[in-house]
């Protein structure tokens, strides 16, 4: 059965803004136990993830009193920035996807100088790995970071013949064409879901509500 009538469009798009309400809170939490349990604690990091579950959460609260009350005015902004939402996460999305291995080399040691030591040491301590990556990094530049690396990998060489230290770079190579993967995946499905909330709100503006005046303005 088509959703074309008034009450269906309002609770379809009640419900969608349900779930975006529901996704900010899962992100502003996932931020919070990360922070508590020493995850990460980079406020960069942290502030940025909480920033984007606040900012979907705010659009989601407007979406949804704009559709309860059927506010044309928030409707209207509702569709614009969830417009721009959709145009923005779809490139990147995209972009996730056609990374490749030499792209993400390159884009780690970019990022690498920049990061502040406390991140590294965090990095460090948390992936058991030294440095970024020895092969294309300046050697005399990994030896120092080496120096004082706080992995645990680095107390067994010269101990155990088998123990191996990887560089951080490695590390994260091994993983990261499925994260790319699973994070450009997830942004392309969400980013149609914007487009169906935009869809939504349009059709739902341009609706008369059947309790109203009839002579009434849309």
């Amino acid at each position: 059965m088509v959703c074309g009538g008034f009450a269906c469009s309002r609770n379809a798009l009640c419900a969608l803004n349900v779930v975006y309400v529901l996704v900010g809170l899962l992100l502003i939490g996932v931020a919070a136990w990360g922070k508590g349990f020493g995850i990460v604690s980079s406020i960069h990091i942290i502030g940025g993830v909480i920033a984007v579950g606040f900012f979907l959460l705010l659009i989601a609260i407007v979406g949804l009193i704009g559709a309860i009350h059927h506010h044309q005015v928030m409707l209207f902004f509702y569709m614009i920035i969830l417009g721009l939402v959709f145009i923005f996460q779809f490139g990147v999305s995209c972009s996730c996807l056609a990374i490749n291995r030499t792209r993400q080399e390159g884009l780690f040691s970019s990022t690498w100088p920049i990061l502040s030591n406390k991140t590294k040491t965090e990095l460090e301590k948390n992936l058991d790995c030294c440095g970024l990556l020895n092969s294309t990094a300046d050697f005399q530049t990994f030896q120092a970071e080496f120096v004082v690396c706080p992995a645990k990998c680095k107390t067994l060489l010269g101990k155990d013949p088998r123990a191996k230290c990887l560089t951080c770079g490695e590390k994260m190579l091994q993983h990261s064409d499925e994260a790319l993967k699973i994070l450009g995946g997830v942004g392309l499905f969400f980013s149609f879901t914007e487009i169906l909330g935009v869809w939504l709100a349009m059709r739902y503006r341009n609706q008369k509500d059947p309790r109203a005046n009839p002579s009434a303005f849309l």
